[in-house]
């Protein structure tokens, strides 16, 4: 029985179920932002899956995915309370130079190594700028749109968020946005408002432009976005509802800091 097999059978043994369910379990996780349903027994065994090059390619590369949550909680919390960090600082250690290896073998899959790098990110490293750098300059499209998605979670990447908002490959544009919306890119506001005052929108790319709204000008978002809260798609609704109250938030925010600023120089 190979490493690939053994791996399999611990994640069965996790959650009762068939290796494909626990990875589909996995990724819901991953989805829904509930990391804690990891452990370490799992993270081992997913790792040793995507690890593994007797096993299909697209289960290797969700298992990778699948570990991402767990790699960002673990990176924000930095192990200080064990008890909310779902693995322990050498499983994470073990994943992320796992991961690394896999990244830089050209013998590995485009999709492995794609879906290694996204779920990477997440916990960004000091290999990640240059990966990220010479998977947008690669002029393969899908390394372009995963490059896109990790901008989103590694800093210096603003000027081609930029113009990846000009991209007419509607699944990196997506990205951009998201991308823009995290890092509150001020230079994007006119491309996202021009989304949100836009009936046309797809409905994906109007759900994440009414985000970065309100992430990059919190202070002028609620005027552009009030209308799509009595929007009759109930979802589209919520979100503009949702987005109002971050933004409202956010300029709450910026004028505590604008107060602090004016003690300063009064001081």
């Amino acid at each position: 029985m190979g490493l690939a097999q053994g791996g399999r059978e611990e994640i069965s043994g996790a959650f009762g179920r068939s290796p494909g369910r626990c990875i589909r379990q996995a990724r819901r996780s991953r989805v829904s932002g509930r990391s804690h349903r990891m452990n370490e027994a799992l993270a081992d065994s997913l790792t040793a899956i995507v690890r593994s090059p007797e096993e299909p390619e697209q289960l290797r590369a969700t298992a990778a995915i699948a570990l991402g949550a767990a790699l960002e909680q673990a990176d924000i919390d930095e192990f200080d309370d064990p008890d909310h960090v779902p693995i322990t600082e050498s499983t994470f250690r073990n994943i992320q130079d796992s991961f690394q290896k896999l990244y830089f073998d050209d013998g590995v899959p485009k999709e492995v190594r794609r879906r290694v790098l996204e779920a990477s990110v997440r916990a960004p490293e000091i290999w990640h700028p240059n990966a990220i750098a010479a998977a947008y300059s690669s002029g393969d499209r899908d390394w372009m749109l995963t490059a896109v998605f990790a901008m989103r979670w590694v800093r210096g990447f603003d000027d081609r968020i930029l113009e990846a908002l000009k991209s007419g490959d509607s699944e990196i544009h997506l990205e951009a946005v998201r991308a823009a919306d995290n890092w509150g890119l001020a230079g994007a506001w006119p491309h996202v408002a021009a989304l949100v005052q836009n009936a046309g929108t797809p409905k994906p790319l109007l759900l994440a432009a009414m985000g970065a709204a309100a992430s990059i000008r919190p202070a002028e978002a609620g005027i552009i976005l009030v209308d799509l809260a009595d929007s009759e798609d109930e979802e589209i609704a919520e979100a503009a509802v949702e987005a109002m109250g971050m933004a409202e938030l956010g300029s709450g925010e910026e004028e505590d800091e604008d107060e602090e600023d004016d003690d300063e120089w009064l001081n």
